[in-house]
This record gives C-alpha cells, sequence and structure tokens, in this order.
C-alpha cells in the first residue's frame, strides 16, 4: 500500500474520530454557541438581544428568571427552566435579556447556546463546561420540541439528571418551546391509542418536561399591552409619532398578521422606524 493510500486513511479515521478540542478560552467572551465537526465552542462578541425593561407583559416570569438566574450566579440553588407557549413572546428574548441584566448587576455567568440537532452532543460540551469550574453556565436551547421517533431527547436527559456522573455543579439549562410537554399533543394521543401500555408509551417523552424544576408559561398579550410594547419601544429609541395615528396602524398592522405578540410589535415599531427615517 502506497504512502499516498496510508495518508487517506489516516485521513478518513481523524474525521471519524476527531481529537479533543483543546480547551476553549472562557475569558474571551460572556456568551458561546457550540460547534460540532469539529467540536469547538465559538465566543459570541455582542449578543443579539433587547433590554429587559423593554420586555412587558410578561412580568412574572422576568421576576422568577432573573431571581432563579441571580440564585444559580452567586452559587446558590436553583433550578433548570422551560419556557414554553405563545410564539413571539419574548421567551427567548427573556433568557438573553436576563443573562445581560446578571451581567450588569455584577454576576459572572457565561450564557452557551447549543441547537437542538446537536444534543447528542451535548455530554462532551458538558465535560468542557465541568473542567471550568471557575465559571458558572446557563446552557440555553432554543425551540425545543421532539418528534414520535426523535430520539434527541434521551441526550438532554444528561443536563437535566445527568446520570452517573451527575449535571456539572456549574452548569444550569434554559430552554424555550412552543409546547409544555415537548411534543404534539396529537402525538400525545396517537401513543396512547395504539400501544400496549398506554401510559408508559409517551411517559418517558411526558416525563421530560417533568425534569425542569421551573415551568414559565408564555401566552398571547392583549391589546393593550402590545401597544405599549409599542410606546416603550418608541420611548426607547427617541422616536414621537402621533399617538392617534400610531394606535390605529399598530392595530391595522397586527390585524393583517392576525395575531399580536411582542414580536409582531417589534416588527411594526422596525417598520415606523424606517418609515421616519431612523436605523434600529
Amino acid at each position: 500500500m502506497s504512502e499516498a493510500e496510508l495518508a487517506r486513511i489516516a485521513a478518513a479515521l481523524e474525521r471519524l474520530s476527531p481529537p479533543t478540542a483543546p480547551a476553549p478560552d472562557f475569558a474571551a467572551a460572556d456568551a458561546f454557541i457550540w460547534h460540532v465537526t469539529p467540536d469547538r465552542l465559538e465566543p459570541v462578541a455582542e449578543v443579539n438581544r433587547v433590554g429587559l425593561p423593554l420586555l412587558l407583559g410578561i412580568d412574572r416570569a422576568r421576576d422568577i428568571l432573573l431571581a432563579n438566574t441571580l440564585q444559580f450566579a452567586r452559587g446558590h440553588g436553583a433550578n433548570n427552566a422551560l419556557l414554553w407557549g405563545a410564539r413571539g413572546m419574548g421567551k427567548s428574548s427573556l433568557v438573553k435579556a436576563v443573562h445581560a441584566e446578571v451581567l450588569a448587576r455584577g454576576q459572572s455567568c457565561k450564557l452557551v447556546e447549543i441547537q437542538r440537532e446537536d444534543l447528542p452532543s451535548v455530554g462532551r460540551l458538558l465535560n468542557h463546561l465541568r473542567r471550568a469550574s471557575g465559571h458558572r453556565f446557563v446552557l440555553f436551547c432554543d425551540d425545543l420540541s421532539f418528534s414520535h421517533d426523535d430520539q434527541h431527547y434521551k441526550s438532554l436527559k444528561a443536563v437535566l439528571d445527568g446520570g452517573i456522573e451527575g449535571r456539572p455543579a456549574n452548569v444550569i439549562l434554559y430552554a424555550t418551546s412552543n409546547r409544555r410537554h415537548l411534543m404534539p399533543r396529537d402525538m400525545i394521543e396517537n401513543e396512547r391509542s395504539t400501544a400496549i401500555s398506554p401510559s408508559e408509551a409517551v411517559e418517558e417523552k411526558v416525563s421530560l418536561s417533568d425534569r425542569f424544576g421551573l415551568w414559565l408559561g408564555f401566552h398571547p398579550c392583549t391589546q393593550d399591552e402590545y401597544l405599549a410594547m409599542i410606546d416603550g419601544y418608541c420611548r426607547a429609541w427617541g422616536l414621537e409619532p402621533a399617538p392617534e395615528t400610531l394606535r390605529a396602524e399598530a392595530i391595522e398592522w397586527q390585524a393583517t398578521r392576525g395575531a399580536r405578540s411582542g414580536r409582531v410589535a417589534w416588527q411594526f415599531f422596525c417598520d415606523l422606524a424606517g418609515r421616519l427615517g431612523r436605523a434600529v
């Protein structure tokens, strides 16, 4: 066998089993994104987020999540949190805003985002974070949900329960989902109706959400809350449109979208700012 063939075989084996990634420099940033193939934690210089005071209509969830995160950052007891409910109501925005508020209060805490499709690699990520005992990490998984044949939820248990080794004491998990039980209701009913043991068929997946100590529900906002969100954005960016015109245009905007939410309020504000010649 030639040297060229041996080199190709060695390269193929290295791709199948890449060398252990070097320990990341956690002093490089306050937020990171976990990537695989190869494994690496990429620092995020500037997180895309809005300020905590701009997140209106979710006061209870805001206060609970902030208190929980501050407890964790200070080394005290804290819970994993599942933020579930209506789309566009600020679930992921709240996680990022709370992280910024914790930093602003002088507490050290790193935000690490992992994609749902990368959950099978979470064990390797936890090994990196476990060794960084001088830091505390909020592991963030956005838009989490599972289909009937999806096995990724088993990897998530490594974060929630930790198995024999246990979840690292310096890691906590925040996840967002449109579904309280992380799987569609019709899928739950289908598995119950077709399984030999209906109660056990769906128990493993449904019980996954029970492993989150905090359940924070997000519900569609009222028209007054929707308009208050837009007013808050206008004040923050120094815009002063005529109140009657603003109200009429905002209501028309949400009517064309068929929904009211924080996301719809922000989209209207971006359109308004553009028409007024302002960057956001």
